[in-house]
């Protein structure tokens, strides 16, 4: 669902506490984000800076602060690490822009929490990967944030959403809800979702139970949070770090893999043609692994195919949980397109599934 009138509104009025007070300004929604929202601000006459402006989500965050301390750490290691590269090329990645005041962020009347970022110009992003030279920049981007932040401390990292990722939290969550509040009459796709979880409840604790070491990640690598460069097509960026926190590398590996080799995309009137696509897991490896491949332990890769097969299955899980709740979670526009999103992440894990020996092989195959 895309940002309201009213919302844009409200954006243009809170965009001038980050402007100088006479400028004239343009605002309008920006992405198609599930939880923030987000507007793309342009002061005027033409040529004058441009920012991002969020409204972050205080049900999802319901203490931003911390978010942006985390922001403010990655930010300031992140530069430290590229000064004096002699890399080609490297991420760039958005600044924190002040309000008038000088604060990192604004509250407004009603306890919104609002904070503006810098736009990085002349980039793009895709909802759906072209080809396997694309899905190689995206194995760069991912690969590269996780070597620029190999050696910062992940406990100098709030938690800013504790239990995210945690898989067996979210099917503990999910028995609750189906055990108060699952439809007397469950239609065919309904019943069909839950039988698919139930079949495959194991699966949801293999990589909390495998004493794997914590790092710096991301938390939403999906496709559309890369940007690329509009004249070369190279990735250029990786944003919406608000989920930057202490956790597995597992979890980025396998929801960037889970976002990308999906080439139908995640339509729900496109669920019949979804599959896991080898070519770009193929390319999308080869680069990640030529970035971050010199620090992951050999129990790290040994449980990469696991988090390919979890996290898809995780997002359905939880598309399935919040549809059951009265979608409280992610932005809807009708009452059944959480189970439908669902119904789209269990055929991808499907896919997975069957392709478990050649994906197996292709993680081998890295240096």
């Amino acid at each position: 669902m895309r940002a309201t009138l009213d919302s844009s509104e409200i954006a243009d009025r809170i965009a001038r506490e980050f402007v100088s007070e006479n400028d004239h300004l343009s605002v309008e929604p920006l992405g198609e984000g599930l939880i923030n929202d987000t507007f793309l601000v342009t002061a005027e006459p033409p040529g004058a800076a441009r920012f991002v402006l969020q409204r972050i989500n205080g049900r999802v965050f319901p203490e931003p602060g911390p978010i942006m301390e985390n922001l403010r750490i990655l930010l300031s290691h992140v530069r430290k690490r590229q000064t004096g590269t002699d890399k080609a090329r490297d991420l760039r990645f958005p600044e924190v822009r002040p309000t008038r005041a000088g604060a990192g962020f604004w509250l407004d009347d009603q306890g919104d929490f609002w904070r503006a970022l810098s736009f990085i110009p002349n980039t793009r992003s895709h909802s759906v990967l072209q080809d396997a030279a694309q899905a190689e920049e995206v194995g760069y981007a991912l690969g590269r944030f996780h070597a620029l932040t190999s050696d910062l401390d992940p406990a100098s990292l709030h938690d800013t959403l504790p239990g995210f990722h945690i898989a067996p939290r979210y099917l503990a969550r999910f028995d609750h809800v189906v055990a108060h509040r699952l439809p007397a009459s469950e239609c065919a796709d309904l019943r069909f979702a839950v039988d698919f979880v139930n079949a495959r409840r194991p699966v949801f604790a293999v990589l909390e139970k495998a004493n794997l070491p914590l790092r710096v990640i991301h938390g939403d690598p999906k496709l559309n949070n890369v940007l690329f460069d509009e004249k070369s097509g190279r990735a250029a960026s990786l944003i919406d770090l608000d989920t930057v926190k202490p956790g597995l590398v597992h979890y980025d590996l396998g929801d960037c893999l889970r976002s990308c080799c999906n080439r139908s995309g995640e339509a729900a009137e496109r669920a019949a043609n979804v599959r896991f696509d080898l070519d770009i897991c193929r390319a999308i490896l080869r680069a990640y692994f030529a970035e971050a491949g010199t620090f992951l332990t050999d129990i790290e890769r040994y449980y990469l195919y696991d988090a390919i097969r979890l996290l898809p299955l995780e997002l359905g899980l939880r598309f399935l949980t919040d549809h059951l709740e009265g979608d409280r979670y992610f932005k809807v526009e009708h009452p059944r397109q959480n189970l439908e999103r669902a119904l789209v992440q269990f055929r991808l894990a499907e896919s997975v599934e069957a392709q478990e020996k050649f994906i197996r092989q292709l993680i081998h195959e890295q240096p």
